[in-house]
Order: C-alpha cells, then structure tokens, then sequence
C-alpha cells in the first residue's frame, strides 16, 4: 500500500509520522510532492520517504492526501494526470476552507473526494479527525479512506457545514487544554511541586480522565460528582472555576476559533 502527499508542512507531517509510528506504511511508500519551499526535501530526506517529480508515480497510490494551504487545493488538483485520475484514486483534503463542491468542480460531482480537519495528535495515533464526504462518493471508497484514516485516530463523521465545529473542539481545543496544563503546573509549582514533576501529574491525570470517559462511557457530570464530596475541597474548587467563568471562557473560546 502506498499514499501519496501534497505538502509536509506540520498537518502533513504530523499525519505522516503518525502512519510511520505503527508500521502501517514504509517510509518509501509515502509518495511525497514537494513544492517551492524545501520543507518536502528535508523532511522526505530525513524519514527516508520517496520523493517523486512526476506526478504519474500517484497512480500507484491507494490514496491521495491534501495538506498544503487551502489556496494551493484547487492548483493541487487541477495538476493531477489523467493517469491517476483515471484511477479513481480517493483524495482528501486536510486543508481549510476548500469546500468538497470546489474540489468536486474540478474533478467531477462523482469523484470519491472526502474533506477532513484532523489535528496534530494523529502524529501519536490519538488524533480527532472530522471527516465529510462527498455526496456521490461510493461505498468501496468511503471505506477505504476510513480505514487508512482510522491509524492515525478516531473518524466523526459529519456533514460539511459542522465540519469546523469539528475543527474548532477536536483542533483548536488541544491548545486550550495546554493552557490549562501550564495553569495546574503553575499551581502546583505555587505550592512546592518542582515544574518537571508538576507537569507529568497534571498530563497523567488529564490522559486518565479521558480514558476512564472513554472506557466507562459516563456521563461528565456523574464522573465529577464521583470525586465530590458535600463540603469537600474538589467542589469548592469547581465553585472557584464557576465564580471565575471557567465554562463561559471555554464556550467563548471555541465561539473565536470559529469567527
């Protein structure tokens, strides 16, 4: 199985090592197209991936991905060879902004064209990836862009216009729960805990909680009243985050991410 690539830049990397990370692709069958810039080169170099000039070398690709700058797509696109296009190759973009009725403009309403706002925890296989489809796209290649898609994270299917909600809580949301680890380590650090050691409690009990959601399947509220109790510090700590519009922040942010 091969993929081939359109731009390595920190999407496009970050999707690549996330592949290389479980051995679900050799290094020499990522099939790299490289641009202007020499980002592709030195990346490709130093993974050992296979950097091609003719863009034919796609048709021996199982699926094509997207991930330069959205204004590069539609060029992208309008660049492939009847010899890959010819394939039915399935193609997905990663990049904003590029609607699956443009990409379809060019290269046909029944193209199997899927559009996608992954984020950067597919480089460690925990990636969220919301994913839209075309219309007409067939069922055969619906399945094969999930599965070679499904290495790199979980799949949530949506239609294209809630596609950026997907974008904003799965994509930008990662650089809010940072903030919110440097706040904890602050506060740890306030209180005696060395930063080292402040940062990998507060990472370690955010990797928990999200697993024991994950697993257990309750509800938030019932996995916070687990941990509070009647006059307790965990509850006087929420009520802190309540009186300091810690939820109306969070619901704020993610309104800006999306303006």
């Amino acid at each position: 199985m091969k993929i081939g690539i359109f731009g390595l830049g920190q999407m496009g990397s970050a999707m690549i090592h996330g592949y290389l990370r479980t051995n679900t692709l050799s290094p020499a069958d990522v099939l790299v197209k490289g641009g202007r810039s020499q980002t592709a080169k030195k990346v490709s170099d130093s993974l050992g991936l296979t950097l091609i000039d003719n863009l034919t070398e796609l048709a021996e690709a199982s699926l094509i991905l997207i991930a330069t700058n959205p204004a590069s797509v539609l060029s992208v696109l309008e660049s492939l060879p009847e010899e890959v296009t010819a394939n039915r190759i399935p193609i997905v973009s990663v990049a904003g902004g590029v609607s699956l009725d443009k990409m379809g403009a060019v290269l046909g309403a029944d193209y199997p064209l899927a559009h996608s706002i992954p984020n950067t925890a597919v480089e460690v296989n925990q990636g969220v990836l919301g994913i839209a489809y075309a219309e007409k796209i067939s069922a055969d290649a619906k399945k094969t862009i999930s599965e070679l898609l499904t290495p790199l994270g979980r799949l949530f299917e949506t239609q294209e216009d809630t596609l950026g909600v997907i974008g904003s809580v799965g994509g930008s949301a990662p650089a809010f729960v940072d903030v919110f680890i440097e706040a904890l380590s602050d506060a740890a650090v306030l209180y005696g805990i060395d930063r080292k050691s402040s940062y990998q409690i507060v990472e370690q009990m955010i990797k928990g909680s999200a697993e024991l959601a994950l697993e257990t399947g309750k509800h938030p509220a019932e996995l916070k009243d687990g941990v509070t109790s009647p006059g307790g510090t965990t509850i006087k700590g929420i009520a802190a985050l309540e009186a300091n519009g810690f939820r109306h922040a969070v619901i704020e942010a993610v309104k800006q991410t999306m303006s």
